[in-house]
Parts: structure tokens; sequence; C-alpha cells
């Protein structure tokens, strides 16, 4: 009896070891590779268009009725993050804490004291194709828009028939420093203001034309006659009066003169 029970023990051990129910360790080694992503913000503006945009006056109706160059500047926006767009004018000179054209060149000399060399940026207008896309009320100034988008005044009589600054270019001797809610903006406005920019996308993938990506920007100059610049009456706030207005019996020294005109695309909220 004993031996018979040693013998069905050894064979349970047996199929224990060698059955179909064996166990066996596992060995497992690993490597980890960590993936980083750095999300640079992009802010690119192009300008596909010559950076010199030249004004002759040499004639009395391109004095009288001022001379307009369109489509003279072409801007494009890209962006991946919420934009705005302004322009302003810049120079080195300055009269009374104010900016005026730089003069390099006179021409001829005139001693009857009523000429002057002091011509306030104000008097370049600005006009862009559409209007500004912003859909968040930032803008506090008098003016009827908050961009350069109304069609140039008619000039009658020497006199300017619109709402004096609607399109007078927005100047300052700090151009980097966005303007406030009293000026205009391209596209887009006050980088503090919650909503007030335009959500990131390029012009590259737009299926509009022209879309809020894209602005074409003419450019005129009314010298007048008298020479006085009779747009340049208010600043493009539409109600400060311009410091720099020339008013008859004053009238613009014949000469070379020049500004700069910077386009700046800020991040906005």
């Amino acid at each position: 009896m004993k031996k018979k029970m040693y013998t069905a023990l050894l064979g349970a051990g047996a199929l224990l070891l060698f059955g179909g129910n064996r166990v066996f360790a596992q060995i497992q080694d690993e490597q980890n590779v960590t993936v980083t992503m750095d999300l640079e913000p992009v802010l690119q503006l192009n300008m596909n268009t010559p950076d010199q945009v030249d004004f002759v006056f040499d004639n009395i109706p391109s004095y009288a009725g001022g001379e307009i160059k369109y489509g003279a500047t072409i801007l494009t926006v890209s962006s991946t993050v919420n934009w705005s767009l302004y322009a302003v004018g810049y120079s080195t000179a300055a009269s009374g804490g104010n900016l005026i054209w730089d003069n390099p060149v006179d021409y001829g000399l005139l001693t009857n004291g009523n000429a002057t060399d002091k011509i306030s940026l104000g008097a370049l207008e600005l006009h862009q194709t559409g209007t500004n896309p912003a859909t968040v009320v930032w803008y506090t100034g008098t003016c009827a828009q908050d961009d350069y988008s109304l069609p140039f005044a008619p000039i009658l009589n020497n006199a300017f028939t619109g709402v004096a600054g609607q399109n007078n270019i927005y100047f300052s001797a700090t151009p980097y420093t966005y303007p406030g809610t009293t000026h205009k903006y391209i596209a887009g406005g006050t980088p503090t203001v919650a909503g007030a920019g335009e959500v990131g996308g390029s012009y590259l993938l737009q299926a509009t034309f022209p879309s809020d990506f894209y602005y074409a920007i003419d450019y005129r100059i009314v010298p007048g006659l008298p020479v006085v610049f009779p747009t340049a009456t208010k600043e493009d706030d539409c109600a400060t009066v311009d410091p720099n207005e020339i008013v008859a019996p004053k009238f613009a020294q014949p000469g070379f003169y020049t500004m700069d005109v910077k386009y700046v695309l800020i991040e906005s909220d």
C-alpha cells in the first residue's frame, strides 16, 4: 500500500514539473524618450512693394487737387497669435515738441517772413482697403471710424470738406509704443483691450480677396493754393488741432521734405 501511494505522488510531481501548466520568469528592459514641443510665437509682416514713395509737385493742378499714390504699399500678415496692425509717421525734426517733416534742402531763399518749413506729418493721408475687422469695441476717439477706410475727401476752395483728421496718419516720437484708444489702427485695436486683436492666421490660407490679412495702402498729399496743406488741420484723432498747421499768409517753403511711415505688427489680447 505504501509503495502505491509513493508512486502516485511521484506522478503528480512530474506533471507539475513537466506538464502543460509550466510557469517561466519574464525578463524586461526599457529606454525612455522625452518628446518636447516648443511653440514659438510668429508675427510676420511682409511689404511686397518699394520702400520709397515719391510725391513731386511741379504744376498748379497737383498743388490744388493733390496727388494720390494708389496701392503704393501692399501689406500681408501671418501670425500664430492674436495681433494688431497700425501705421505711424516718424521723423527726426520737431517743432514745439511735435514732429514735422525733415527738410534737408530748401529751394531758394525767401526773406519775407511768411515761408515756413514746419510742415506737420499729418499732411500725409492714408487710405486702406476694407475696414478694420476688429469685433470688440475698443475705440474711444471722436472720428467716425477707427481706421483709414473712408475715401479721401474732396478739397474745395482750398478747404477740406470731410471730417478733419479722418485719413491723417497717426504720428509719434515713440513709434514702437502702440497707439491709445483715441487713435486709428489698420486692423485690431489697443493690445491691452481683451478681444480687440485679430485671431491668428495667414494671408496664404485665405479664400477671399482682400482678406483680414491683406491690405493695400493708398497715400495722398494735398499742398493746396496757397500751400498750407488744408487736410492737416487736425490730428488723426479728429479732435486735437494740429500744432503745426500752416495758416495763411504763411505758406510752405519750397524744398525737399521727407518722413518715414512705420507699419508695426504687434501681439494683442
